[in-house]
C-alpha cells in the first residue's frame, strides 16, 4: 500500500520561505512521477510542480523562479523549496505520486496521479 505524508507547512510573512517534504513508502520512487499540488477552500486543486521518472520537471507559471522541486531517491523523499512567498501562495499543499508514466506536459494534471497525501497547510501573511 502506497503511503504519502507531507510535512513542513506553516505560517510565514510575505517574502519568507518554507521547505516542504513528502515521504513516500510502498512504491519504488525510481519509477514514479511525483508532484506538488495546492488547493484553497472552494477552489479546484491545481498543480504547482511535477517531476517525472526521468528527472524532467514542470512548474506552474505562478511559482516559476520561486519554487524548486527535487527528490532524494535513496530516502524516497520529495521536496518543494519555496522562497519569496506571497499571500496568494496560501493553500493546502498536497504531494502525489503515480507509478504510471506521465508525459512531461501532463505533470501538473491532478487526474494523472493515483496516490495522495493528506496535505500540509501553508499560510502567507501580507
Amino acid at each position: 500500500q502506497v503511503q504519502v505524508v507531507e510535512s513542513g507547512g506553516g505560517s510565514v510573512q510575505a517574502g519568507e520561505g518554507l521547505n516542504l517534504s513528502c515521504t513516500i513508502s510502498g512504491v519504488d520512487v525510481e519509477n514514479c512521477a511525483m508532484g506538488w499540488f495546492r488547493q484553497d477552500p472552494g477552489k479546484e486543486r491545481g498543480g504547482v510542480a511535477g517531476l517525472d521518472r526521468d528527472g524532467r520537471f514542470r512548474y506552474n507559471d505562478a511559482v516559476k523562479g520561486r519554487f524548486t522541486i527535487s527528490q532524494d531517491k535513496s530516502n524516497n523523499i520529495l521536496y518543494l523549496q519555496m522562497i519569496n512567498l506571497k499571500p496568494e501562495d496560501t493553500a493546502m499543499y498536497y504531494c502525489a505520486t503515480t507509478s504510471a508514466e506521465v508525459m512531461e506536459w501532463l505533470l501538473l494534471e491532478v487526474l494523472e496521479y493515483e496516490d495522495w497525501g493528506q496535505g500540509t497547510q501553508v499560510t502567507v501573511a501580507s
